[in-house]
C-alpha cells in the first residue's frame, strides 16, 4: 500500500516517490488489507496532529511537507505501531524511491557513475553512496522490499546493490526491465536484482506478461503485479495477480474508488 507519496506523484514532499507497507505477517488477504487500512488512517490523524497537510498524491497516498526522506519513514513507522501493529513483524515497510526521476542527466550511463540529485536534502550522491544509503536504511528499518533503488541504465549499480542487499531484502526492477523478458533475462543474467515489478499495459499483452513471470520465476526471482499511476477502476489486475499466484499486488493507497476497486 503505497500510503506517502513523494517525488512526481506530489508536490513539495520527498525526493523520493513511494513509501509504502507491506503487511507480511497477516495470514488472511482481509487481515492484509485491514492492517493496510487502518496504517492509513492512523498516518493521517499523525500527520494532522503533526500540522501536515492531509491532500493525496497521484496514487492515493498523503504527501505531507517533510523535512527529509528519512522523516516519511519515521511518521510511518508511528502509523504502523498506532494502529496496533508491529513493525517488521506484522507489517514491513516497502520502498519505491524511483531514482530515475533524481538521477543528474548524462550519468548513470554507459558506465558513467550515477549522480543521484536529492534537493529536499541538499546534496547529491553517487551509486555508491546511494547503496551505503539503502544498506543503512535496510539495516535500520523493517524494510522488506526496494523498487527502482538505482536508475534504469545504471547496471553497474544494480549488480553492486544487489551484491550487497540482495540477500536481505527484495530488489525490484521496474524501470529498469519494463516487463520485458530481454532486459529480465540480461537482469538474470547479469545478477542485478531479485525481483520484477510486472506491468501489463507496459510489455502490451496478456501473453508477453506471462513470459515476463515465467522468465522470473525460472530464476528463483519474486514478482509484483502492478497498476498504474492515472488509473481506472478497471481491476483486471486483481484478477490477473491471483490467476499468476504473484502473491504480491501495488495498486496504492486503499483510498479512492480507482485504487479501492482493486482491492475489493
Amino acid at each position: 500500500f503505497n500510503i506517502l507519496n513523494g517525488g512526481k506523484h506530489a508536490q513539495d514532499s520527498t525526493d523520493f516517490q513511494e513509501f509504502m507497507v507491506a503487511p507480511v505477517g497477516a495470514a488472511t488477504f482481509s487481515e492484509a488489507l485491514r492492517a493496510g487500512a487502518e496504517s492509513f488512517a492512523a498516518l493521517r490523524a499523525i500527520l494532522h496532529e503533526d500540522g501536515h497537510a492531509t491532500g493525496q498524491g497521484d496514487e492515493g497516498g498523503f504527501a505531507p511537507s517533510l523535512p527529509t526522506n528519512a522523516a516519511a519513514v519515521e511518521v510511518i513507522l508511528r502509523a504502523i505501531e498506532r494502529a496496533g501493529y508491529r513493525p517488521g513483524e506484522d507489517v514491513g515497510l516497502a520502498r519505491d524511491p524511483a531514482t530515475s526521476s533524481i538521477l543528474v542527466e548524462g550519468t548513470g550511463v554507459g558506465g558513467v557513475t550515477g549522480q543521484y540529485r536529492l534537493d529536499r536534502e541538499g546534496r547529491t550522491l553517487d551509486s555508491g553512496e546511494l547503496i551505503d544509503l539503502w544498506e543503512h536504511w535496510v539495516d535500520t528499518y523493517p524494510i522488506v522490499s526496494l523498487e527502482d533503488g538505482l536508475a534504469e541504465e545504471d547496471w553497474a549499480g544494480w549488480r553492486e546493490l544487489n551484491d550487497r542487499l540482495g540477500s536481505k531484502v527484495q530488489l525490484v526492477g521496474d524501470d529498469i526491465l519494463v516487463t520485458n523478458p530481454t532486459f529480465i533475462a540480461r537482469g538474470i543474467a547479469e545478477h542485478a536484482m531479485n525481483s520484477v515489478l510486472i506491468k501489463l499495459n507496459q510489455i502490451g499483452t496478456l501473453t508477453e506478461t506471462m513470459d515476463a513471470i515465467g522468465l522470473a520465476r525460472s530464476a528463483g526471482w519474486t514478482a509484483m503485479v502492478s497498476h498504474r499511476s492515472g488509473e481506472t477502476e478497471d481491476t483486471t489486475i486483481a484478477d490477473f495477480v491471483v490467476a499468476m499466484g504473484t502473491g504480491q499486488i501495488k495498486t496504492g493507497a486503499p483510498s479512492r474508488s480507482e485504487r479501492v476497486a482493486k482491492y475489493n
